[in-house]
């Protein structure tokens, strides 16, 4: 792909969720318009270059736009991660969801299901701003085109080639489920499922139900399960729970550990795992109902259940994993971001050896409230970095 092929963008988006969308929003109001279409490639609500505010925000300098940028979103539709999650999973009981920059949720129904809540908000949002996003499209590779370090970055997708001086990714981690290696694992007779496949409780009637992690998703599906048949709950550590929300400070200070961690070059913690779990009223009630008393990790899986560390049988026809996901990162490989510790050094957003690439809702942003301000970071080492080699 060459420059003269590709589709040209002084900036290229990767992913329409939380944080996509807050880097999409602060472009606009830096000034950047939408990237000129160069064929028939599927658009979002409102076509890229149709015009709304993408085209009539701040300019840079005598009416002159500060660029161009494109939103590049492999979904069929609005909402990113939030389209696939399951059903019961309610705005009464998600987990604290912030503001897209500049519009406000809409009046919330609690007993409405998050998954559609969210898709249209994302939708309503993407259509009264105007954003240039087009969709369904796949990245598929982040290559430079040269050795120049101020050159630009071939993105190949499949509706064809884009050329960008700078790309902000914000593919989050929904795609890629982690799935634990575990001794006799392929053995099971009965079903394996990641937390991202689990589609409603109901499926599990008359078995006994494992549920292997530490996090908000496990204990709340435990919770769930356990209304409608019986079972049993594993972590590798014993969880830390707190009586209430954390305060600003708090909050902040734990972002820190995990900030430092990728700052380092390490792979990144997720947040909960430093502010540990929040004891709800709906937890409060699994915990007396024995729903939530946790066992130290079984050493194997058996055909028809597993092997407990005291060495006992507890035999189970589902193991749910709710083991977390990772940063879906494979189509930035090319650019070799990752360094010795296993992850990719960060200086803010920005990737500290590659300053034309940003990650938001990575590590430290990986919150609703830190995508937004993730977004937002990004645009503004993008503009300098535009500023600096003279492009805007």
């Amino acid at each position: 792909m060459t420059v003269e092929t590709a589709r040209l963008a002084d900036v290229v988006v990767v992913g329409a969720g939380q944080a996509g969308l807050s880097a999409a929003y602060h472009l606009q109001r830096r000034g950047f318009v939408a990237a000129v279409p160069a064929g028939p490639v599927a658009a979002g609500p409102v076509a890229a270059g149709t015009g709304g505010a993408a085209a009539e925000g701040p300019t840079a300098g005598e009416g002159r736009p500060a660029g161009t940028y494109i939103v590049l979103d492999a979904e069929d539709g609005p909402g990113g991660a939030w389209r696939h999650r399951w059903k019961s999973l309610l705005m009464a009981t998600v987990n604290g969801i912030s503001d897209l920059p500049g519009i406000p949720q809409p009046d919330v129904d609690p007993a409405e299901a998050s998954s559609s809540f969210l898709t249209r908000y994302f939708g309503g949002y993407e259509h009264d701003l105007g954003l240039a996003i087009e969709r369904p499209v796949k990245v598929q590779s982040v290559t430079r085109e040269d050795d120049d370090p101020a050159g630009r970055l071939n993105i190949t997708t499949s509706h064809g080639g884009f050329s960008a001086r700078a790309v902000i990714n914000a593919t989050g981690t929904w795609t890629r489920p982690f799935w634990p290696i575990y001794p006799g694992k392929a053995s099971f007779r009965g079903r394996q499922l990641h937390v991202a496949d689990y589609v409603s409780a109901d499926e599990f009637r008359g078995q006994h139900v494992i549920v292997v992690g530490g996090g908000i998703s496990a204990v709340g599906l435990l919770d769930e399960i356990s209304k409608v048949t019986s079972t049993t709950w594993f972590t590798r550590r014993v969880p830390l729970w707190r009586g209430a929300a954390f305060d600003r400070q708090a909050g902040h200070d734990a972002v820190a550990l995990v900030e430092e961690r990728v700052r380092q070059g390490l792979p990144p913690q997720s947040v909960v795992s430093v502010t540990g779990l929040i004891w709800t009223p709906a937890l409060r009630a699994a915990a007396a109902r024995g729903v939530l008393d946790r066992h130290p990790m079984f050493t194997a899986i058996e055909p028809d259940g597993v092997r407990l560390a005291d060495g006992s049988f507890l035999a189970a026809g589902v193991i749910l994993w709710a083991t977390g996901f990772r940063a879906e990162l494979e189509h930035l490989a090319p650019l070799h971001l990752r360094g010795p510790g296993g992850g990719i050094a960060m200086d803010g957003t920005q990737v500290a050896d590659e300053p034309r690439v940003h990650l938001v809702g990575y590590g430290p942003s990986s919150s609703t409230i830190g995508a937004n301000r993730a977004g937002r970071a990004a645009v503004a080492g993008i503009v300098r970095l535009l500023t600096r080699t003279g492009i805007t």
